[in-house]
């Protein structure tokens, strides 16, 4: 398969949670085929419309943002740093998630501190950089519609997206924008359905690389262990 684009996600291994997730949004990332959603109570609007726009992406927590490749880079290659760089990083274990809503979405956020998850994430995405083309100008310019901080835009700048380093914010999105009604519907819907299966503590011992296709799905490509010794 032919990918336009690539990330490194934070995906749940195979699971009641991560199977939840596939069917909520549609889409199973890990293998790559649109499954049914489930049926649940007390929603606002069809699954299938809330879920359109995070669809694409699969059940995830971005690490390093969507990037198409640098000009004399491969797939192969960043596969190959990404293994070295997997040998270097030590697993994560955090408190647990928590079904959030941010700004007008509906989100899994991190219960307690998440700078040990943050400072993993820094180092992804700079260690793999070169990998990274430069983002268009039409890319900068829809970026720069969210009213962007100073820092923000330099992070922009420097790394291709706002929302990296002292930014970063872990999230697995659940919804698309939704009427603050809606969210507050979807999030008391969706809690007893999720309660039993969210991680307590969550761990985070590998990242999946995933690639986008020409349909603007995104798909798992390799999960890699993090073997790496804790500081």
């Amino acid at each position: 398969m032919q990918f336009r684009r690539f990330g490194i996600y934070y995906t749940p291994q195979s699971g009641a949670f991560a199977t939840f997730g596939a069917q909520w949004l549609g889409w199973d990332i890990e293998t790559g085929a649109r499954v049914a959603h489930p049926e649940i109570s007390g929603l606002p609007r069809p699954v299938e419309e809330m879920t359109a726009t995070p669809r694409k992406y699969g059940l995830h927590g971005t690490i390093k943002p969507p990037f198409q490749l640098a000009e004399g880079t491969t797939q192969e290659v960043l596969e190959s740093a990404m293994a070295s760089l997997a040998t270097r990083l030590a697993p994560v274990t955090l408190d647990g998630l928590s079904l959030s809503r941010i700004g007008s979405f509906v989100a899994l956020t991190i219960a307690g501190d998440q700078s040990p998850l943050a400072d993993l994430a820094g180092e992804v995405v700079q260690d793999l950089d070169a990998f990274r083309a430069p983002p268009s100008d039409t890319e900068l310019a829809r970026r720069r519609k969210s009213n962007l901080t100073a820092r923000q835009e330099a992070l922009l700048a420097a790394w291709g997206y706002p929302y990296v380093l002292d930014e970063f914010r872990f999230h697995i999105t659940l919804t698309g924008r939704l009427a603050r009604g809606e969210a507050e519907a979807v999030q008391t819907a969706l809690a007893p359905h999720l309660a039993p299966l969210l991680p307590m503590p969550f761990n985070v011992p590998d990242l999946t690389l995933v690639g986008e296709n020409e349909d603007g799905m995104f798909h798992e490509i390799q999960r890699f262990a993090l073997s790496g010794e804790s500081a």
